[in-house]
């Protein structure tokens, strides 16, 4: 990385965001982190992806819930207070609660507040009966739940396959931060996307209609507008692969040329073919998972699979 003096620093509203974008493309292989895919463009390009043919995992969940709904509530205990961890939309929690009419209370977790607080205004419209406490937080991080939860019976809720997105280390430190938030004998309801066919698993993540790609690419697009960047969106292009050594889908953004990029006071060189890494999503085996899980302080009580085992949802116990 060079500094350049004579172009102007850029009007910052988040410098960490700043901060992150300039350590991860001054690594020798460039990285940029995924949270920042979810701004509201990149959200709304998320919501097409789900529906995509391709993207089988959403459906494929919903489908595991909506069968299995009865049984989950049968395993939760009365009166319990359900946390959902970066709850973001309330879709797949709509397909449990007609099953749970006894749940003490509902606590989304989620970093966006405005965003956080139409669901739940939304979710007590639709549920007057159900106690919504949201908290605004960072997952990730340690929080607090609410004192309104009292001594009710705690369960946690993490959908999509989100641990994926994480290092397998970093997955067993966020669980065990999980059983820690919510407790000695909670339990947790988690999604976990499952090793499949590599051409399947590549296709999910670079569709033929190329949403995916856009979603992507919209990084890029956030980076010149928020951060005064200058990236040619034209001079990269998208890469999904299968790295099935690490047992992981990477999504790259590649360099079609050798260019000097600006952000702010700032430049970075790329070669051609160069690539900045921008997110992983882990596949397992069940024992693989069950493994991670255990390592994290939790016990598997029962796992639930699709017919064609692509996807899981896993029902965990706090040791």
């Amino acid at each position: 990385m060079t500094v350049n003096p004579t172009f102007p620093e850029a009007i910052v509203a988040d410098p960490v965001f700043l901060a992150d974008v300039r350590a991860g493309l001054s690594k020798p292989n460039k990285t940029l982190s995924p949270k920042y895919f979810y701004d509201a463009a990149g959200s709304e390009l998320f919501e097409q992806i789900t529906a995509l043919p391709e993207y089988y995992p959403t459906r494929t969940e919903i489908g595991i819930l909506d069968e299995r709904g009865p049984e989950i509530a049968n395993v939760l205990p009365k009166q319990a207070a359900l946390v959902e961890f970066g709850s973001g939309s309330t879709a797949k929690l709509r397909r449990l609660l007609r099953h749970l009419p006894d749940l003490a209370a509902y606590v989304p977790v989620d970093v966006s507040g405005e965003f956080l607080a139409d669901q739940a205004k939304t979710l007590r419209q639709d549920f007057p009966d159900l106690a919504v406490e949201a908290v605004i937080a960072d997952f990730t991080k340690p929080f607090s739940l609410p004192e309104t939860t009292g001594m009710a019976p705690r369960a946690g809720f993490f959908p999509g396959s989100t641990v994926g997105n994480f290092e397998p280390a970093e997955a067993e430190a966020l669980l065990d931060s999980f059983g820690e938030i919510l407790g000695p004998d909670a339990l947790l309801i988690l999604g976990v996307d499952l090793v499949k066919d590599k051409d399947r698993l590549e296709a999910a993540y670079d569709d033929a209609a190329g949403v995916t790609a856009a979603f992507n690419m919209n990084l890029l697009k956030r980076i010149n507008h928020e951060l005064g960047g200058d990236f040619d969106l034209d001079a990269f292009e998208h890469r999904a692969v299968f790295n099935t050594q690490a047992s992981r889908i990477e999504m790259h953004l590649v360099s079609r040329k050798d260019q000097t990029v600006r952000i702010g006071g700032d430049s970075f060189a790329f070669r051609q073919g160069e690539t900045i890494h921008t997110e992983n999503s882990y596949k397992y085996t069940l024992e693989t998972f069950c493994a991670l899980a255990a390592r994290a302080g939790w016990q598997t009580v029962t796992v639930w699979t699709d017919a064609d085992a692509l996807f899981s949802v896993h029902v965990l116990r706090r040791d």
